[in-house]
């Protein structure tokens, strides 16, 4: 991701970002620099995204809602996929209405491909040809991968073996074009670095406390109706391949319901898929982002709550 001199940045309209994995507290911490600022908060995560899943994806609550203005937060219905560009074209329109009407846009989330694609832009690799595609996902991802080793080593070093859709995207970009994904990606266009003074924190708590909280909200949200959610999403038959249907707990608890599996399976696999998830998104923001970019590695309390969210607003307001 880009990096941005502060000579630069004193001159640009201010944009803050909080991110993190999954339970790490990033709806905490954007509502109460939201408070503090007059803020608006922007969703930045692709299961909060889709109206069908307010409790299971933990968006804010309706009260945490009128507390300060969001956006970007159940506006997409479920039978619509988004894309990372997508999302990128409505954040960039909400960034601009946040600065149009003097309020601070605050950037909340866990999805690293959306907020490289909205910071960086978009590699301008060409529409790939069905009979190409088709032909890459057919093979085994071993063999996938086996093929990437040859024809791009770069790429194939860089993702993991077992990683199935970045390998056959991989593979199908460099067939087809010639060119490595790795340098079409270094020729993205359209991105907002340099347009904004970029103001950033990433969540990175203990694991074990990270873990624990997930399995005590995943627990909370059954409670809450996250089963009668999963049960009226599946009740709209929507095809089983779209985003809103593979969210995290939409599968296990529909096996659960459909009689597949029994109640304390469906806890585990909703757990374990969760802890592997956001250890995907651990260490996506341990690696990705700029080194020079916040990390906040500490448990969250009200307390430091308070204190991260006043330390952002300082920056970002005083820039």
């Amino acid at each position: 991701m880009n990096k941005q001199s502060s000579s630069d940045a004193a001159t640009l309209p201010p944009l803050a970002l909080i991110a993190g994995p999954t339970a790490s507290g990033k709806s905490a911490l954007a509502l109460r620099l939201a408070e503090l600022s007059g803020g608006m908060i922007i969703n930045a995560d692709a299961s909060q995204l889709y109206a069908d899943l307010r409790i299971l994806s933990a968006r804010p609550s309706p009260e945490d809602e009128a507390r300060a203005p969001h956006c970007l937060f159940g506006a997409v219905d479920g039978a619509i996929p988004c894309s990372a560009a997508d999302w990128a074209a409505m954040a960039k329109r909400e960034i601009a209405k946040a600065h149009d009407a003097g309020c601070l846009p605050i950037l909340a989330g866990g999805t690293g491909l959306y907020i490289r694609t909205l910071i960086n832009g978009i590699a301008p690799v060409p529409e790939i040809d069905p009979i190409v595609r088709a032909e890459v996902r057919r093979l085994p991802v071993e063999q996938s991968h086996a093929a990437l080793t040859e024809a791009d080593p770069e790429a194939a070093a860089r993702l993991k073996p077992t990683d199935t859709q970045r390998i056959a995207r991989a593979l199908e970009v460099v067939r087809f074009t010639g060119i490595p994904i790795s340098e079409w990606q270094r020729r993205s266009a359209g991105g907002i670095a340099g347009t904004v003074a970029l103001h950033p924190l990433l969540l990175l708590p203990p694991r074990a406390w990270l873990y624990a909280r997930a399995d005590a909200r995943f627990t909370a949200m059954l409670d809450q109706g996250a089963i009668e959610e999963v049960d009226a999403l599946v009740a709209r038959n929507l095809d089983p391949a779209l985003p809103v249907m593979r969210a995290i707990g939409v599968r296990e608890i529909a096996a659960w319901r459909a009689g597949d599996i029994d109640r304390a399976t469906m806890m585990e696999t909703a757990a374990t898929a969760t802890r592997q998830y956001a250890k995907r998104q651990y260490t996506w923001f341990s690696r990705q982002p700029p080194p020079d970019w916040q990390r906040a590695k500490m448990e969250l309390d009200d307390a430091i709550i308070d204190k991260l969210a006043i330390k952002l607003h300082h920056m970002a307001l005083t820039h």
